[in-house]
C-alpha cells in the first residue's frame, strides 16, 4: 500500500487519460482488498480513507468507503475522529440509508469533553443532519447553546439554524437561546447569534405559515445591538479584531442586516436606529473595501425601515459617491441599488443624474446596462430634452442589444414627456436614423398617428422623412414611416415649405420620389413588408402626382409585381392595377385618410395608462417582451382592444401600422401560422383599402448578423460586423446593378459565391449573391460571415434567402466605410461560408481580395 502522498504523485504524473485512469483503478482495487482485509490497525484504515476523499475531489466513485468511515467515527483517537467526520460530510447526505448509523456516534461525541470532538460532531451535525437527525439530537444542541466555552456555543448556535431549517417546529426551544447568544460579548459568538436569529426572521418572513412571532420576540433586543454597534464604530484600535484600520467590520455588518429586519415596518425600532445609521453613515472610512461594506450596509438598511427623509437622502448621496469610485464591483453595486431607490427618493437621485450618464460610457457592459436602465427611470417633464440627448447620442454607438429596448423606452419618454409636437416628431426621426431597424412596430404606429394628427407639422415630417431617407435606405423603420407619409402626403411635399430655423428644403419632382421608390425596390433592403408599403404608397401617388409620365411609370411598377413570388403582393397589385379602369373609384378609395381619433384611454398621458406607464418608467420593467411594457405600447397602438401577436421564434411580429389610422383601436391583429424557413408570412392588412379581410401582421425582418470575429490581417481585433453602425452623416453608396462586374470568390459542391462592389467616396457596398448551381442538391442555412482590416467599419445584412432549392438564388448585402481617410484601391475581406447539405454543416473560409 502506497502512502497519500505517493499515490497523488503518481496520478499527477499519468501523461495520459489512459495512465491516469489505470493508476485510480489499481488504488481503488488495493483500497477494496484493504478494506476486506478488516485490518484493526487504524492508521491503515486512515490512510485508505484519506485516499478516498482525494478521490471523491476528483469525481471517482467512493460509495464503498462510507462504513469506514463509520468505524473511525467509532475511534477513540481525535486523529480518526477528524477524518472520519471529514469523510461522513463529503461521502454522506441526507438523503443515504447509512446515515442512520452516525446517530448514536454524534449523540456520544456532542457529550465528549474535549471541546474539539464536540466542535466536529457539531460541524457533521450541521451540514448532514436529517429531519430524524434533528429530532433525536436537537436537545444536545440546545443544552451546548449555553456551555461556558464560547467555541463551542457558537458552533452549536450555526448547528441550531441547520435543525430549524429542517424542521421549523422547533424553533420555539431555541427561541430563547438565540436572545442570550445576542447579548454575548464574545465577537465570534455574538456574529454566529446574529446569523442564526437572521435566519430565524427571514424564514417568518417568507412562510406565511411558519413560526410567527419571532421578530416581534427579537425587537426588544434593538437596543443592546444598537449598543454594541456604536461601540464598535467609537472603539480604538483592537488588534484581534482589526481589518485595514475597521473594528470587525463582518459584526458590523451583521448587525446593520438584523437592524434592517427588526426596522422594517416598525417605526418604533426604526426611530431607535436612525441615529446610529448616520453615524456609521458619516464616519466610516471610505477609502478602503472594508469600509464600503459597511456603508453599503448601511444604506440599504437605511433604505429599508422607516427611516426619515434626510437619512434617506444621505443614503443615496453614499451611493451617488460609490458611483465614482474605481472599482468596477462598488460601481455595479451602486446602480443596482439606486434602480430600487429612485421610485422611493427621485429627487436625491437627480443630483447625481450627470454621474450616472457618464456611467453609459464605462467600458464594462454590465455597468452600461445598469445605467441604462437609471437613465429612462430619470426621465421627467423638466429633464427629458436633455436625458434624451444624451440617450440619442449613447444609441449611436450602443451594442446591438441595447438597441431593442433603447428605441422603445425614447418612444415611450417622448410619447409621455414630450414638450411639443415638433420635439417629438424630431426626436422619434433620429431614433428611426439610428436604429430604423431596432424599432417595434408600436412605436412605429405611435409615430404615424402623431403625424396623421398634427396638419400643420405634416409638411415638415414629409420633407424630413424623404430627405433622410434618401441619405439612408437600410433602416426599415425609416422606410416604412416614410413610404408611408410620403404616399399620404406627397402634395405636401411637392408644393414645398420654408422653416426659419431649418435649412431651405430643395425642390422635390415627381420624378425624384418616384426614382427614389424604385431605388428601394431594387435594393437588397426591400424585404416584403417594405415592398408591400411602398405598393400601397405608389397607388396613393397616383392621385397625388400630377404629371401624367410619371403615373404612367407607377402604373408600369405596379404591374411588375402581378407576378410577384408572394401571394399578398401579387393579389394587391392585380386589384390596385385594375382601379386604373374606374378612375373615379380610384379617387374616392385613395383620398387622404382622415385623422384618428384617439381616445383617453388610447392616449400614453391618459388616466387609465398613466399607473402603468409610471411603474414601467420607474423601472419595474425594462425589457418591452415584460407585460407591462407590452400593455404600454398596446395603448400607443390604439387602446387595449386590439390583441398584438406576441414573438415568435423567427422574430417579431409586425403589426399593421395603418391600423390605427383605418380604425382605431377596434382595428385586431391574429397570430399567423408558423412560416416556412425563408419565407415571410402573409400581410393582409396593410392595403385591404377594400375592407375584404381581417389583419394578419407579418414578421418583422430579421435583424442584421453579426460579423465572425475574424483578423484579416493577423492583428489583436478591429475588424467590423453587424453590430458598428456606420455613422448617419456618410453618404450611402449606390447598391450594385446588373452592370457592375461580378467577382466569382466560392464554388463548391454546386454552392457558388459571388461578389458585386460598387465604391462611393470612403464606402463601399457590395451584394453577395449564393446561387446553387447543382441539379438535384438544396442547401439550407445558406450564411456569410466577413471580417474587414481595422481600418475598416462593416456592416453585414441577413441574407434574403437562407435556403436554396436547385438553381435558386439568395443576396446579402455588405457596407463598407473606411474610418480614416478613404478605401484602398483594392479591398480585401475574410469569408466564412456556411450552409448544411443533407444534414451535414459546413463551414468554409476564403480570403478575398478585389481584382
Amino acid at each position: 500500500m502506497s502512502s497519500l502522498k505517493q499515490f497523488i504523485r503518481n496520478v499527477r504524473s499519468a501523461k495520459t487519460i489512459a495512465d491516469e485512469r489505470a493508476v485510480i483503478q489499481k488504488e481503488s482495487a488495493a483500497i477494496r482488498a484493504s478494506f476486506r482485509e478488516e485490518s484493526h490497525d487504524s492508521g491503515v484504515r486512515r490512510n485508505n480513507v484519506a485516499k478516498l476523499l482525494y478521490l471523491f475531489t476528483l469525481g471517482e466513485r467512493t460509495h464503498f468507503g462510507q462504513i469506514e468511515c463509520l468505524k473511525l467515527l467509532a475511534s477513540h483517537r481525535f486523529a480518526d475522529k477528524r477524518l472520519g467526520y471529514l469523510g461522513t460530510m463529503l461521502l454522506l447526505d441526507e438523503n443515504q440509508e447509512v446515515l442512520t448509523l452516525v446517530t448514536n456516534s454524534l449523540q456520544n461525541d456532542l457529550s465528549h469533553s474535549n471541546q474539539y470532538i464536540v466542535g466536529l460532531a457539531l460541524c457533521a451535525l450541521g451540514n448532514i443532519a436529517s429531519v430524524e437527525m434533528s429530532r433525536d439530537l436537537f436537545t444536545e444542541v440546545e443544552n451546548l447553546m449555553s456551555t461556558a466555552n464560547p467555541y463551542i456555543r457558537r458552533k452549536a448556535a450555526i448547528c441550531a439554524m441547520r435543525i430549524c431549517r429542517k424542521v421549523p417546529d422547533l424553533h420555539e426551544h431555541f427561541l430563547e437561546k438565540a436572545k442570550t447568544l445576542l447579548g454575548d460579548r464574545n465577537h465570534g459568538v455574538l456574529l454566529c447569534g446574529l446569523t442564526f436569529a437572521i435566519d430565524l426572521c427571514e424564514a417568518e418572513e417568507e412562510d406565511e405559515e411558519g413560526p410567527e412571532g419571532v421578530i416581534e420576540a427579537f425587537r426588544p433586543l434593538a437596543g443592546g445591538l444598537v449598543r454594541a454597534l456604536k461601540g464598535l464604530t467609537t472603539s480604538g484600535y483592537a488588534p484581534e479584531h482589526d481589518v485595514s484600520g475597521i473594528t470587525d467590520p463582518f459584526l458590523q455588518v451583521k448587525i446593520l442586516r438584523f437592524l434592517r429586519v427588526l426596522g422594517r415596518g416598525d417605526a418604533a425600532t426604526s426611530e431607535l436606529i436612525n441615529d446610529i445609521l448616520a453615524q456609521v453613515a458619516t464616519n466610516t472610512d471610505s477609502s478602503k473595501n472594508v469600509g464600503n461594506a459597511i456603508l453599503y450596509e448601511a444604506v440599504l438598511t437605511i433604505l429599508d425601515i422607516e427611516a426619515d427623509s434626510g437619512l434617506r437622502v444621505l443614503g443615496v448621496n453614499i451611493l451617488g459617491k460609490f458611483l465614482s469610485n474605481k472599482d468596477n464591483n462598488i460601481r455595479y453595486v451602486a446602480l443596482n441599488t439606486l434602480n430600487k431607490v429612485v421610485a422611493i427618493e427621485p429627487n436625491a437621485v437627480q443630483r447625481h443624474r450627470n454621474t450616472i450618464l457618464e456611467c453609459l460610457r464605462d467600458p464594462d457592459i454590465s455597468i452600461r446596462r445598469r445605467a441604462l436602465d437609471l437613465s429612462f427611470m430619470l426621465i421627467n417633464e423638466s429633464n427629458v430634452r436633455v436625458l434624451v440627448r444624451e440617450l440619442l447620442a449613447f444609441l449611436e454607438v450602443a451594442d446591438n442589444e441595447f438597441k431593442p429596448v433603447m428605441t422603445t423606452q425614447i418612444g415611450i419618454a417622448a410619447d409621455r414627456f414630450a414638450p411639443n409636437k415638433r420635439w417629438h416628431l424630431d426626436t422619434i426621426l433620429r431614433v428611426l436614423k439610428l436604429a430604423g431597424n431596432y424599432v417595434k412596430e408600436q412605436i412605429l404606429s405611435s409615430f404615424v398617428r402623431l403625424i396623421a394628427t398634427t396638419p400643420e407639422l405634416q409638411t415638415y415630417a414629409v420633407q424630413k422623412l424623404y430627405s433622410s431617407l434618401k441619405e439612408d435606405i437600410s433602416q426599415e423603420g425609416l422606410t416604412i414611416a416614410a413610404t408611408w407619409t410620403i404616399g399620404e402626403y406627397a402634395d405636401s411635399l411637392l408644393q414645398g415649405g420654408q422653416y426659419e430655423e431649418e435649412e431651405l428644403v430643395k425642390e422635390v419632382r415627381e420624378s425624384d420620389i418616384v426614382d427614389l421608390l424604385t431605388n428601394i425596390l431594387n435594393s437588397t433592403y426591400a424585404n416584403q413588408i417594405v415592398v408591400e408599403y411602398i405598393i400601397t404608397a405608389t397607388m396613393k401617388l397616383t392621385t397625388r402626382l400630377s404629371d401624367p409620365a410619371q403615373i404612367e411609370r407607377l402604373r408600369r411598377l405596379l404591374s411588375s409585381r402581378t407576378a410577384d413570388l408572394s401571394v399578398e403582393i401579387q393579389q394587391r397589385a392585380v386589384e390596385y392595377s385594375n382601379l386604373f379602369g374606374y378612375d373615379q373609384i380610384r379617387r374616392g378609395v385613395l383620398e387622404r385618410m382622415p385623422a384618428p381619433e384617439i381616445r383617453e384611454e388610447q392616449r400614453v398621458l391618459g388616466a387609465p395608462a398613466k399607473k402603468r406607464q409610471s411603474k414601467i418608467l420607474r423601472g419595474k420593467s425594462t425589457k418591452v417582451s415584460k407585460p407591462a411594457d407590452h400593455d404600454l405600447l398596446l395603448d400607443l397602438m390604439g387602446g387595449s382592444d386590439a390583441p398584438v401577436t406576441s414573438p415568435t421564434s423567427n422574430g417579431s411580429n409586425t403589426a399593421d401600422l395603418l391600423a390605427d389610422i383605418l380604425g382605431g383601436g377596434d382595428s385586431s391583429t391574429t397570430s399567423p401560422a408558423p412560416a416556412p424557413s425563408g419565407q415571410a408570412t402573409n400581410h393582409s392588412s396593410i392595403m385591404d383599402l377594400f375592407g375584404s379581410g381581417g389583419a394578419s401582421p407579418s414578421p418583422q425582418p430579421a435583424q442584421q448578423s453579426a460579423s465572425a470575429s475574424l483578423d484579416l490581417l493577423g492583428g489583436g481585433g478591429g475588424m467590423g460586423g453587424m453590430g458598428t453602425s456606420v455613422p448617419s452623416s456618410t453618404a450611402s453608396p449606390a447598391p450594385p446593378t446588373a452592370a457592375t462586374p461580378a467577382h466569382n470568390v466560392f464554388n463548391k459542391d454546386g454552392l457558388v459565391l459571388t461578389l458585386q462592389v460598387q465604391r462611393s467616396g470612403t464606402n463601399a457596398q457590395i451584394l453577395a449573391r449564393f446561387r446553387n448551381d447543382s441539379n438535384f442538391d438544396t442547401f439550407t442555412n445558406v450564411g456569410l460571415q466577413a471580417a474587414v482590416p481595422k481600418s475598416q467599419r462593416l456592416q453585414l445584412s441577413a441574407i434574403n434567402k437562407s435556403d436554396l432549392q436547385a438553381g435558386d438564388e439568395g443576396t446579402q448585402t455588405l457596407r463598407i466605410a473606411a474610418l480614416n481617410g478613404a478605401l484602398p484601391p483594392k479591398l480585401r475581406l475574410r469569408l466564412r461560408v456556411s450552409s448544411t447539405r443533407d444534414g451535414n454543416a459546413v463551414t468554409d473560409q476564403v480570403d478575398w481580395s478585389e481584382p
